[in-house]
C-alpha cells in the first residue's frame, strides 16, 4: 500500500524539479512510512511512499520494465498477480521483483491501457511509456483507491491525496463553490468534483491519458444488467454466493505482515470472520469498537462473534469527549466530510495498527444486497400518494420555505411532493438548499439557486444505470456515488492516517457482477434486507442474535454528545463571527437549531455535525493551506485573526470562480 504522487509537463522542455516530487511524497508520508521512491528524467517526475505488504526486501518504487521505457508508481494490491506473472514470463517478460506492482509495467507491454482489465484488485497507478510520451492514470473499478489530478499552467499533476497536489503547487488551494454546494447537499463530494477549483478526481473504474499534450478519460467498467441471473433454488444460490465469497477473502490473504479483521458486529464483517477462520493458519486478530450508550454500541454482537469463531479479539471504547479527535482529523481531511463514523473507525483503525499492518473489513455489502434502512423506506414511499407535478413544485418553491423550519413532518411532507424517482435522492440528502434554504445566508442561497443542483447528476446515473427495477436502480446508484465517495473515502483516509491496509472482500469485481446480476428477490425478501447473506452467514455458524437485530454499524451517538459539556463549547463555534462573516451561514437558523437541539425539543444532532465539521475544516486544513500560498508575505507579526479573514469564504470563492 503506497501513496503515489507525481508531474509531467505537456511540452518536453519543461523539466520537473525532483524536490517538487519529493514535496508531494512527504505530504503523503502517512500512507507509507517504509519507503520512498523517486524517479524524475526531463518533463517527467513520478515519486511514492510505501507501506510494505508484499516482497519487503525487493519491492522499491518505481517499477520499470526490462529495458526501462516504461515505469510506474502504485498505490494498491492485485490479488491475482501471481497468475499473471507466471503469463506474462511464459510470453517471455522478465521480472526482476516479486512485488504485484510489476506486473503492471509488463501487461502494459502486451495489453496497453486494456492492462487494467486483467487486474483483480484495489488499485490507483501511473505509469509513463518514454516511447510514447505518454502517461496513464488507473483507478480500480469501485475507486478504494483515490487519485486527483490537476492541469495547470502546461503541467499535469497528480496524488494519491489532494495534499500531494498543493505541496507542489499552493496556488491550487482555491474553493470550488460547487464542491461545497455538494458537499451541503450530499456529507461529502461526488467524484468528479472536489473542494477546489482546478482539481479533480479520476471516477471508479476509469481511465486518464495524457499524450499529445491532450487528456483523455474513459470510464473502462461498469457493473452489469441488475436482476437478470435467477437461480434455480435457495440453495444453490447460497452454494454460489459462498464460492464467490470464499474466494475473495481468500485472495485478500496474501501478505507477508500479519492480518486481521475490523470486525463491526454486523452481517458483513461477521461473514469475512466466519470464512477467513475456514481459511487462516492462524488465530484470526479482530478490532472492535464500543460506545457507554447502548443505544450505538455494538461491542457485545462483536465480542459474541469473536467468542463464536475463537479469535483473539481487542475492543476499544470511545467515551463522548471527541474535541481533540474532531480537530485533529479536521486538520488531516482535506476536504469536508460529513460520516461522523470517520471517529470510530479512525481509532479502531489505530487499535489494529497496534497488532497488524493488514485488516479485512465487510464494506460494499450494503450496496450490493441491499442492506440500507433507507432502501425499504424508499420502497414504501414509491407507494405513497404523489400529487400533480404542478402542484408540487408550487408547494416546494412556495408554501415550503414558509413552514417552521422545526415543524415535525417539514421535511417529509417535502419529500412526497416529489417525483417517485426523485424521492430517494431527496431522502439521503442532508442539506440540500432548496428544502433547508433557512440555514443558509441569503446571498448564498440565492446563488445556489442560479445553479445546477447537484441532485441532477444523482438523477443522470439513475436513468443511465444497468438497473430497471426501483431496489436496482438506487442500490446502483449507492455504488456509484454514496460508496465511493463516502465509504471508501472514510475507510482509505482514515487507515492510511493510522498506516493500515484495509482490504474490502465484498469488493471483489467477480463477486460484485454476480451480485448485481442477482434477482432482487434474493436481497430482499418477506422484509429482510440482505436475505441471503443472512443464510449464509446462519449456514457458516453466526450466531442468529448477531443477524436479525436493527442496523447500526459505525453509527455515532451523536444526539448525545451534543447535549453533554464539553461539546456545547465546540458548538459554540457555530456562531463566532469568524464562521458568519465567511458567507454560508444564517446567524439565525444556526442559532435556532442550536437551541432547538440543547434543549431537547428536535434532534439536530445530524445538521449542526455537518455543519462543524465544515467550518473545522476551513480552520483547520484550509486556512494553513490558503495561507502557504502567500507564505512569502505572511510573517509571523501578522494578527492571526487578521489571516483567518484573508482566507477564503462564500464570496471570495464565488469571485474567484467567474
Amino acid at each position: 500500500m503506497c501513496g503515489i504522487a507525481g508531474i509531467i509537463g505537456t511540452q518536453q522542455d519543461d523539466s520537473v524539479d525532483a524536490a517538487d516530487i519529493r514535496r508531494m511524497c512527504m505530504a503523503l508520508v502517512h500512507r507509507g512510512p517504509d519507503d520512498e521512491g523517486v524517479y524524475v528524467q526531463g518533463h517527467i517526475g513520478l515519486g511514492m511512499r510505501r507501506l510494505s505488504i508484499i516482497d519487503l526486501s525487493t519491492g522499491h518504487q518505481p517499477i520499470h520494465n526490462e529495458d526501462r521505457s516504461v515505469w510506474v508508481v502504485f498505490n494498491g494490491e492485485i490479488y491475482n498477480f501471481k497468475e499473471l506473472r507466471r503469463h506474462l514470463e511464459a510470453r517471455g517478460h522478465r521480472f526482476y521483483t516479486n512485488t504485484d506492482s510489476e506486473v503492471l509495467v509488463h501487461l502494459y507491454e502486451d495489453y496497453g491501457s486494456d492492462c487494467v482489465q486483467k487486474l483483480r484488485g484495489m488499485f490507483a497507478f501511473a505509469l509513463w511509456d518514454h516511447r510514447r510520451q505518454s502517461l496513464l492514470l488507473a483507478r480500480d473499478r469501485f475507486g478504494k483507491k483515490p487519485l486527483h489530478y490537476a492541469l495547470k499552467g502546461g503541467r499535469l499533476l497528480f496524488g494519491s491525496e489532494i495534499k500531494a497536489l498543493l505541496a507542489a503547487d499552493p496556488e491550487l488551494a482555491e474553493v470550488d463553490p460547487q464542491g461545497v454546494l455538494n458537499f451541503f447537499y450530499f456529507g461529502y463530494i461526488p467524484d468528479p468534483l472536489t473542494a477546489f477549483a482546478q482539481v479533480r478526481k479520476l471516477p471508479p473504474g476509469h481511465l486518464l491519458e495524457l499524450s499529445g499534450g491532450k487528456l483523455h478519460e474513459r470510464r473502462y467498467w461498469d457493473l452489469p444488467a441488475y436482476g437478470a441471473y435467477e437461480p434455480e433454488s435457495e440453495e444453490r444460490c447460497l452454494e454460489e454466493l459462498e464460492r464467490w465469497l470464499s474466494e475473495a477473502v481468500k485472495k485478500r490473504l496474501m501478505s507477508d505482515v500479519p492480518l486481521g479483521v475490523l470486525l463491526s458486529g454486523g452481517v458483513d464483517s461477521s461473514l469475512v470472520v466466519a470464512l477467513m477462520a475456514r481459511k487462516s493458519l492462524h488465530k484470526i486478530k479482530t478490532f472492535s469498537i464500543g460506545f457507554s450508550n447502548q443505544d450505538f454500541n455494538e461491542a457485545h454482537h462483536a465480542r459474541l462473534v469473536a467468542k463464536t469463531f475463537r479469535t483473539e479479539h481487542h475492543e476499544l471504547f470511545i467515551e463522548p469527549d471527541i474535541d481533540n479527535t474532531l480537530v485533529e482529523l479536521s486538520r488531516f481531511l482535506e476536504e469536508p466530510f460529513g460520516d461522523s463514523s470517520i471517529i470510530p473507525t479512525y481509532h479502531v483503525c489505530r487499535m489494529a495498527r497496534e497488532h497488524v499492518t493488514v485488516a479485512l473489513g465487510g464494506d460494499g455489502g450494503d450496496e450490493l444486497f441491499g442492506g440500507y434502512d433507507r432502501y425499504r423506506s424508499y420502497l414504501r414511499r414509491r407507494q405513497a400518494f404523489s400529487p400533480p407535478a404542478g402542484a408540487g413544485r408550487w408547494y416546494r418553491k412556495y408554501l415550503h420555505p414558509q413552514l417552521p423550519a422545526g415543524m415535525p413532518g417539514r421535511r417529509f411532507l417535502f419529500n412526497l411532493t416529489l417525483p417517485s424517482s426523485d424521492r430517494y435522492i431527496d431522502e439521503v440528502a442532508v442539506l440540500p438548499c432548496e428544502r433547508e434554504s433557512s440555514i443558509f445566508a441569503p446571498e448564498f442561497s440565492d446563488w445556489a439557486s442560479t445553479q445546477e443542483s447537484p441532485y441532477e447528476r444523482f438523477k443522470e446515473i439513475l436513468a443511465g444505470g444497468p438497473a430497471s427495477d426501483p431496489l436496482s436502480e438506487v442500490i446502483y446508484l449507492d455504488s456509484k456515488t454514496y460508496l465511493p465517495g463516502d465509504i471508501l473515502t472514510k475507510v482509505d483516509r482514515m487507515s492510511m492516517a493510522t498506516s493500515l491496509e484495509v482490504r474490502a472482500p465484498f469488493l471483489d469485481h467477480d463477486l460484485a457482477e454476480w451480485a448485481a446480476r442477482l434477482s432482487p428477490r434474493w436481497k430482499t425478501k418477506s422484509g429482510e434486507s440482505k436475505y441471503i447473506l443472512k443464510k449464509l452467514a446462519e449456514q457458516l455458524g453466526v450466531p442468529r442474535e448477531v443477524l436479525y437485530r436493527p442496523k447500526k454499524g459505525f453509527s455515532m451517538p451523536l444526539v448525545h454528545w451534543f447535549r453533554k459539556k464539553p461539546q456545547p463549547a465546540l458548538l459554540d463555534i457555530l456562531l463566532e463571527p469568524r464562521t458568519l462573516q465567511r458567507g454560508y451561514f444564517s446567524e439565525r437558523g444556526v442559532r435556532r437549531r442550536l437551541l432547538e437541539h440543547q434543549r431537547g425539543t428536535r434532534d439536530r444532532a445530524w445538521e449542526l455535525w455537518h455543519l462543524l465539521v465544515f467550518e473545522l475544516w476551513h480552520r483547520n486544513f484550509l486556512e494553513p493551506a490558503t495561507q502557504a500560498k502567500s507564505r512569502e508575505h505572511v510573517r509571523s507579526h501578522r494578527n492571526p485573526e487578521h489571516q483567518a479573514q484573508a482566507c477564503p469564504g462564500f464570496m471570495t470563492a464565488i469571485g474567484s470562480s467567474h
